[in-house]
């Protein structure tokens, strides 16, 4: 007799059939909804003006949902299944999370300015998110460019966009000033997630440490994060400034390997 629920199928009805589920193919996939629900759970908290709550459980959301896909690498748990349902976390967790609680803090103060822009954000991640979605299966791009997102990453993006709450902890004043910097600065960011603007990751490249910068690297994360600890506001000020200005040299790095690459294929084709 059929259940209540239809079977459980991982990998849609093309992939292999599983009369029972291993348990670590359900793990990436309860990673996932925790993060949903610490996005959801942020949401809630900044309409309780508990912002500083708030935005942890969006920071813990983020940290989450970069997880869950490495968890599921790591115990070879990688289906179909669980690559939507990251998908679709994301737009919760990196697009309509954040743009919430920016609004639930200080946008509001603008109006209806501080309402489109944190619209203009949600919306810009979630095309963000879909041209992503489509770029892992685009055939004709070279390989080196996928150590490059186009355009700022989701995360990044979600992390960035709350620099104005991060400058508030600090002590600037959120009134209709700020809050209009603030839809200025929100649809930027918004900009540069759907922008063509290259973007080192180190995905592949970065695989790899050399042996002599394993202890520093060890030391400098463990400095970070007793920092983040320590001076928590003021760390996550400094990290998305930099990573505004890190975007400059991504660009510059882009270009000259862009140019290198031109040259290789103009001495292949001489050659021939």
């Amino acid at each position: 007799m059929a259940g209540p629920f239809p079977p459980f199928e991982p990998h849609g009805g093309g992939g292999p059939k599983l009369s029972e589920i291993p348990l670590r193919m359900l793990v990436p996939n309860l990673i996932t909804v925790l993060a949903i629900c610490a996005g959801l759970s942020g949401i809630r908290l900044a309409f309780e003006h508990r912002v500083e709550t708030a935005v942890v459980m969006v920071l813990i959301a983020a940290f989450l949902d970069a997880v869950d896909g490495r968890v599921a690498r790591m115990l070879k748990a990688s289906s179909k299944f669980g690559a939507q349902m990251d998908s679709l976390a994301d737009i919760v967790n990196f697009g309509v999370a954040p743009a919430l609680v920016l609004y639930a803090y200080l946008l509001d103060r603008a109006g209806a300015l501080g309402w489109i822009a944190a619209l203009l954000f949600a919306i810009a991640c979630c095309l963000r998110l879909a041209r992503f979605n489509v770029m892992l299966d685009d055939p004709t791009r070279p390989a080196w460019q996928a150590d490059y997102f186009v355009g700022v990453p989701a995360p990044a993006g979600a992390a960035l966009v709350l620099l104005p709450v991060y400058l508030g902890f600090l002590g600037v004043t959120p009134d209709r000033v700020a809050a209009l910097a603030a839809c200025l600065y929100t649809v930027l960011i918004g900009f540069l997630m759907v922008s063509r603007l290259p973007v080192y990751s180190g995905k592949y490249s970065g695989s790899r440490v050399p042996r002599e910068y394993v202890l520093p690297l060890i030391l400098g994360l463990a400095l970070y994060v007793l920092l983040l600890t320590s001076f928590t506001w003021l760390t996550l000020s400094a990290s998305a400034i930099a990573y505004l200005v890190f975007l400059v040299f991504s660009v510059r790095a882009y270009a000259r390997r862009a140019g290198k690459e031109e040259e290789a294929e103009r001495a292949a084709e001489d050659a021939d």
